[in-house]
């Protein structure tokens, strides 16, 4: 059988939380470094793609290979254990506490930070030829697309804070429902569909993730983009953030640990009075 039925599934979900809050400091920010830098790389694959094709879909068809490579290999996402680890506290496991929540989230948050940060300087020499010259179509896609998504917000002040939340929480939404496929399919083909269409949703639909934007702004800073980093804190990644720890836990997590590990009682069907009742327009 090559699927896990969502009661099976929400069991592995919140034994994965447990487990992720219980590794160790070390292995916790290694393995938040090579999430971030292999997402990194697959935002600069689906940005190349844009700008040589020039269509956007085509970018959001080809990024979800970072997110199924690092997912397959154990590493982290901060915007994933937002969803996840919380579960194992609301189950009453045995030692988790809120600061183990929080831990997990800091220290995934800060491995992701290092690995995009690494592969933001890594790409921006490459793309200047060791900052000696302009970057090229790519490089200036990413420029543009930073510019838009920090300036672009700022100048539309608390509507502009307010968009970029918002589409945090829609982006986490779809992100840890791309988690959660890999704990649905038992073959590694099932597991890369599971994983695939989820993430497709939220890179075609531009929402914003946290991860993504510790590279790409880093990077288009780099590049000669004209922002700041306070501007890019306070108007993309602070909401941003926000946005997806709504979006991961309250609107994915939350609601299928509810309806499938902590289900309401069973109607009782045999004694139901209503259900049993005479039809009001019997024909007999």
């Amino acid at each position: 059988m090559s699927y896990s039925k969502p009661m099976e599934f929400v069991q592995t979900m919140i034994d994965t939380g447990e487990a992720k809050m219980r590794t160790s400091t070390r292995d916790l920010i290694l393995r938040g470094t090579m999430a971030g830098i292999i997402l990194s790389l697959a935002v600069v694959v689906a940005i190349t793609a844009i700008t040589q094709t020039g269509i956007g879909i085509v970018g959001a068809l080809v990024f979800p290979v970072g997110f199924c490579i690092l997912s397959l290999m154990g590493y982290d996402l901060v915007t994933g254990v937002f969803g996840l680890a919380p579960l194992a506290k609301f189950d009453n496991r045995k030692g988790i506490t809120w600061s183990h929540v929080l831990r997990c989230w800091g220290l995934v948050g800060l491995g992701n930070l290092i690995g995009s940060l690494i592969v933001a300087f890594l790409i921006a020499l490459s793309f200047t030829m060791n900052f000696t010259v302009e970057p090229g179509a790519v490089g200036q896609t990413f420029i543009k697309a930073a510019t838009a998504r920090t300036v672009g917000f700022e100048e539309l002040g608390a509507n502009g804070w307010i968009t970029c939340f918002v589409r945090g929480i829609l982006c986490n939404l779809m992100v840890c429902l791309g988690v959660i496929g890999n704990m649905t399919a038992r073959s590694v083909a099932g597991k890369i569909a599971a994983m695939w269409l989820p993430i497709f949703i939220f890179f075609a639909l531009v929402f914003e993730h946290a991860v993504v934007n510790m590279f790409l702004f880093p990077l288009g800073m780099m590049l000669g983009a004209d922002f700041g980093i306070a501007t890019w804190l306070n108007f993309n990644l602070i909401p941003t953030i926000l946005g997806n720890l709504v979006g991961g836990l309250l609107f994915t997590c939350i609601p299928l640990y509810l309806t499938h590990a902590k289900t309401a009682p069973a109607i009782n069907v045999e004694n139901d009075s209503a259900i049993n009742a005479e039809p009001a327009f019997s024909t007999k």
